[in-house]
């Protein structure tokens, strides 16, 4: 796949179709191939140019190990007692390397959907890079604070495990984890996940990286609740009513917060994306398009 120059590093992206152009950003972690098939064919189908990409410091996209590892556990105990965090780099510097992507593809404005922390980075987008985006939609994501941020300790100890040495324990870790992750509305596919994982390891799983992600999410400037009332980009919250790691309350909060935004709950689904719940995700991001189209 190609790589695009942005913010002094290089993203590998894929683009899908032809039309307006929307960028999916995932979240921790998670490599591109993490957006569901059967989503982004669906948004193709309504008429999206649709690109994916790895964020800095997963999949195929530069790795910053110049910037050491944090350690996750520390990072999550200074974070929960409300102590200072401060992270290798943080989601504005996300948001740039997405701004940077767009300079690179020759995209002055774009729609964005983020989830998890690509959620929080979409956010960020709408706030400090706002003339750039066409519509933000925010999915399963937080505006910051620890109110918002903590979940069930089962799903928060899922992300801190400790990595996999092997292929195949990476793929069964990753089935483990989206067992615990998914809502309890939609059907559990274990044979979907593991091949996802076996493909993940097999484009490249950095440890490291990760960490350096979890930073960032938790860095003491992510807390975005007191600018999220400047956004002017026609914004969409959807978030699932059974989500055990970002509670559907953050979601609420975030579309509170942002004006004239709309929040749609998305029933049963939890932190994850059920292939069954897709087409109501992607008519729910069309709808939301041709609500605000220029």
């Amino acid at each position: 796949m190609p790589t695009a120059a942005s913010n002094g590093i290089e993203l590998d992206y894929e683009t899908h179709g032809e039309g307006e152009p929307l960028v999916l950003i995932m979240g921790f972690g998670a490599q591109r191939i993490v957006w569901p098939r059967e989503l982004v064919d669906q948004l193709v189908h309504a008429g999206f140019q649709v690109i994916t990409f790895d964020n800095r410091d997963v999949g195929q996209s530069t790795k910053l190990n110049h910037l050491g590892v944090p350690d996750v556990r520390k990072t999550l105990v200074k974070s929960l007692l409300g102590l200072p965090v401060q992270g290798p780099y943080t989601i504005a510097d996300m948001a740039r390397d997405v701004v940077g992507l767009l300079d690179a593809l020759g995209i002055e404005r774009a729609h964005v959907a983020g989830a998890s922390m690509g959620g929080m980075i979409a956010q960020e987008l709408a706030i400090a890079h706002g003339e750039r985006l066409r519509t933000m939609t925010s999915i399963m994501s937080s505006p910051g604070g620890r109110r918002y941020s903590v979940g069930r300790p089962e799903a928060i100890g899922r992300l801190i495990d400790k990595p996999a040495k092997s292929r195949d324990e990476h793929a069964e870790k990753l089935v483990a984890t989206f067992r615990v992750l998914s809502g309890r509305g939609y059907p559990f596919d274990a044979a979907r996940t593991h091949a996802l994982g076996l493909e993940a390891w097999d484009r490249g799983v950095f440890p490291a990286g990760a960490a350096r992600q979890f930073g960032a999410i938790l860095d003491s400037s992510t807390d975005r609740r007191a600018r999220l009332p400047r956004v002017r980009v026609p914004s969409l919250v959807l978030h699932g009513t059974d989500d055990p790691l970002i509670p559907e309350r953050a979601g609420k909060a975030t579309a509170k917060l942002i004006p004239r935004a709309r929040y749609v709950p998305i029933p049963g689904m939890g932190h994850s994306f059920p292939v069954a719940a897709m087409p109501f995700l992607a008519g729910a991001i069309h709808s939301h398009v041709l609500a605000h189209r220029d």
